[in-house]
């Protein structure tokens, strides 16, 4: 594996345990801070919008340097954000340093993946990506719950601090493996990648079909308890089994992409209805329940780099702005899952009625990327016609 990738996966390592571990740290986070749960719940919904707003903010205003130069600076905002949370003095503060770490998250994935594909054989572009993204899954298996623990026992600040030192450590090893280039972003043929319709579908296809993942994902906890009578402290050694299905999940994903692209991403989001269907029943046995949620792990996770892949192939440019903002419609489809589960709970269909919507999310999903197919196919028969190759 091209070390490049291995510092780019450190740096995806960082940021999925700066993204993730305050949900397991907020209580102690808001006695610390002498703030209420929904407060500190806010901290969440922020960190959300700044990966949305950052992920073209900061691509843009990094098209004077070179790729390299690029990850690096985001990851020195990413060290001084967590520093900032390190030593917060207050809640507004830590609110205010949470924004600016989120600030790096899409931009550095949106770049990264650039990075990866540059590393590798064009025939292995959604491998290396998920290579990348690799980093984050392990995160949620070993990084996320050590950190947990760790906050637990010694207090939260020591965490944010562990975490800017793995910023460090990404920095070197950026300096160190990914080589330097003279190549810049040409901004104006970027923007102009937004008027391609396969653009905007792959965005689509992200930010319906994924928003079934978080639709479920969102209420996994109360799930595991609830339906599936699941004690309190097992709930961890679960959520550590699904993140192994997360990391198998974008291994495999990563291999069958680069061979059957999109036609993978379709067949996996009609898996996922299946599976989604299926967790209705299931949900009720503990572990019925756990080896589901594997198996939804392992095809949730298996699709993410192959869309990624394919935003970029659509720009017919660097694909470096299309690249960051899918990043940015990953938090899109967070929030619209997230809103639609809460919907369906509050209207009385329980806690099986985040499945139903996830299901339908997956369904529509699966639908945009018959669309795109069909899309794909007539553009590649108008282009073949002898009346396009005469005007060529």
């Amino acid at each position: 594996m091209p070390r490049a990738l291995i510092a780019l996966a450190v740096g995806a390592f960082a940021i999925g345990c700066t993204e993730f571990v305050v949900i397991g740290l907020l209580p102690q986070i808001g006695d610390g801070l002498h703030a209420t749960v929904p407060a500190m719940g806010i901290l969440i919904t922020a960190y959300a919008i700044g990966v949305m707003i950052g992920a073209p903010a900061m691509t843009a205003l990094s098209s004077r340097f070179s790729t390299r130069q690029t990850l690096i600076g985001l990851m020195g905002l990413f060290i001084v954000g967590n520093t900032l949370s390190a030593f917060a003095p207050n809640y507004r503060v830590l609110m205010g340093a949470r924004v600016i770490t989120a600030l790096a998250h899409g931009s550095f994935f949106g770049v990264g993946a650039i990075v990866a594909r540059r590393a590798v054989a064009p025939e292995k572009a959604t491998q290396a990506i998920s290579l990348m993204f690799l980093g984050l899954t392990i995160s949620n298996v070993i990084g996320v719950p050590a950190a947990t623990w760790i906050g637990q026992q010694i207090g939260w600040r020591y965490v944010f601090g562990g975490i800017a030192a793995l910023g460090v450590v990404t920095v070197v090893a950026l300096r160190a493996w990914v080589p330097d280039d003279d190549i810049r972003m040409d901004m104006k043929a970027e923007l102009g990648a937004f008027r391609r319709k396969q653009v905007w579908l792959g965005l689509a296809i992200t930010t319906i079909g994924f928003g079934a993942f978080f639709a479920m994902y969102s209420y996994i906890a109360p799930i595991l308890t609830d339906l599936a009578g699941i004690g309190e402290n097992s709930v961890t050694l679960v959520l550590v089994l699904f993140g192994v299905g997360t990391t198998v999940g974008a291994l495999v994903g990563g291999r069958l992409g680069d061979r059957y692209g999109l036609r993978l991403v379709g067949f996996g989001l009609f898996l996922e209805v299946v599976i989604l269907a299926a967790f209705t029943v299931t949900s009720h046995n503990a572990v019925a329940a756990t080896a589901t949620l594997m198996l939804f792990g392992v095809v949730g996770f298996g699709l993410g780099p192959v869309v990624q892949n394919r935003i970029i192939e659509s720009a017919g440019t660097d694909g470096s702005m299309v690249s960051a903002v899918n990043q940015g419609a990953f938090n899109v489809a967070n929030a619209i899952g997230a809103a639609a589960g809460a919907y369906v709970i509050r209207a009385g269909y329980g806690l099986t009625g985040p499945m139903w919507v996830g299901a339908v999310l997956a369904a529509a999903g699966c639908v945009l990327v018959v669309v795109t197919i069909v899309t794909d196919r007539r553009r590649a028969v108008r282009l073949a016609s002898p009346r396009v190759l005469v005007e060529a």
